[in-house]
């Protein structure tokens, strides 16, 4: 029998080849066709965790991990020289996985329509040190509730399963293939490769973590006709940190941001905590929030806090530009069809204080209706030296409230400061009347949270 050539991935420990498949096609909506029914749809946006799969995968330090990720989220494009466990590879014959065993024990089940998804991410929370309510965080369960699928969390947390063949899968080295290409959908393995794929394909689109794309995909709206995936591009992973910055390659995930610079600069601890689920974080990038240019991106007010510098390279070249001109106006940048963001440059805070904040109609999983993000630095003498003071949800683009800003410079932040700043900072932005929010709560939450800033991070 003839060999195929096609491009391949591991499902569940067995090799299966991706020849004939539409590559725009989800992982989940495939997975239905193979009969394994295990993978519910529930939203089809990445909101509910109904189709949580585990990814297999190595970061950029070489170390394997699971990744909990939303299926209907990840076009079939991206999986050759990937590993996919579903909820059907856990028990072993007759034997139920301790997540199973747990989740039966601790009655965390009640329609079971959700409970794949919750088994799904304690399974990579277990294998991954993570057993709280983060593991959990991007999963609805809209009957049973959530105490005792916290019990489970925490039952599997106080005794720990006994390492088996998924630890020996993990410790199995692995090495995504070169650059593949199936049809419409490449997958370059370098940046330059991929801007000349740009400019054979003028109508293409970029695709990195496809979280925002792949709604569209998930929900067969039209999308460009050719598409270019950027996760295997290695220049994209870089992560580096000195003393006075941080450099955040495009292509980072938002959970590697969250895991490897926790604590060095708060207002991004603050906000990533809040963005979106664990599995979205877990496939959405830097790069991707900046070039979605939503006017209520979480990330957006702090790349303008932290005086961020985005560089973009195409094929006219590299060009840096700054995150306070980087956006023009609703869902438009100063980034060129044709140009790639390459990394974002970001100035740390240092001493000074900061912090993020993110209200919504839910605590977690939902849409912004106000993100803010500030830094305040004070001089030997306790006056404000320095302001960054930067809105989301207040207008078409994300803005610093700078004629504020200028008014803090060498003043006491005494009450009357306080009062004063938060009369100018209603009146600093014109934002709009939606279903989320009224036009006047929004410009009221521009004031009481830099308020609650001052109380929390600067008394």
């Amino acid at each position: 029998m003839a060999m195929s050539n096609a491009p391949c991935f591991r499902l569940n420990g067995e090799s299966v080849p991706l020849e004939g498949v539409d590559p725009r096609q989800s992982l989940l909506r495939w997975l239905q066709q193979r009969r394994l029914g295990g993978t519910k749809e529930g939203c089809g946006d990445g909101d509910c965790g109904a189709c949580t799969v585990a990814l297999l995968e190595a970061d950029a330090d070489g170390r394997s991990r699971y990744h909990a990720v939303n299926s209907c989220l990840l076009p079939l494009g991206f999986l050759p020289g990937r590993e996919i466990y579903t909820v059907e590879a856990l028990a072993d014959g007759e034997t139920l996985h301790p997540v199973q065993q747990a989740m039966i024990e601790c009655a965390g089940s009640q329609c079971g329509y959700c409970t794949p998804g919750f088994v799904m991410s304690l399974f990579v929370g277990g294998h991954e040190g993570e057993l709280g309510d983060a593991a959990i965080e991007g999963n609805l369960c809209r009957c049973t509730g959530y105490r005792p699928i916290r019990a489970a969390a925490r039952r599997l947390a106080q005794s720990p399963p006994a390492p088996d063949r998924f630890d020996v899968a993990k410790a199995a080295p692995r090495q995504l293939p070169a650059s593949t290409a199936l049809p419409d959908y490449h997958s370059p393995a370098s940046v330059d490769e991929a801007i000349t794929l740009k400019t054979r394909h003028p109508q293409s689109a970029w695709i990195a973590g496809g979280t925002d794309l792949g709604v569209g995909l998930s929900r067969h709206q039209s999308v460009a006709p050719v598409l270019i995936a950027l996760d295997r591009i290695a220049e994209l992973q870089a992560l580096q940190v000195e003393e006075s910055r941080v450099r955040i390659g495009a292509g980072v995930p938002l959970s590697r941001i969250e895991r490897e610079l926790h604590g060095r600069i708060p207002l991004l601890d603050d906000l990533l905590h809040w963005f979106a689920g664990r599995q979205v974080r877990n496939r959405a990038t830097l790069g991707g929030n900046l070039g979605s240019a939503s006017p209520i991106g979480d990330l957006l007010p702090a790349l303008l806090a932290l005086d961020a510098l985005v560089h973009l390279r195409g094929p006219r070249g590299a060009r840096s530009v700054p995150a306070a001109d980087f956006f023009l106006d609703y869902r438009r940048t100063a980034r060129a069809d044709d140009e790639l963001v390459m990394a974002v440059d970001m100035q740390s805070p240092g001493s000074r204080r900061n912090a993020g904040y993110k209200v919504a109609k839910r605590q977690t999983d939902d849409i912004s209706i106000v993100v803010a993000a500030f830094i305040l630095g004070f001089n030997g003498q306790g006056l404000v030296d320095h302001a960054r003071l930067a809105f989301g949800g207040v207008a078409a683009v994300p803005l610093r409230a700078h004629a504020v800003e200028d008014w803090l410079q060498g003043r006491r932040l005494d009450a009357d400061t306080l009062v004063e700043a938060g009369v100018r900072l209603r009146d600093a932005f014109t934002p709009i009347s939606d279903h989320r929010a009224s036009a006047d709560y929004r410009r009221a939450l521009c004031a009481n949270l830099f308020a609650r800033f001052v109380a929390e991070r600067c008394a």
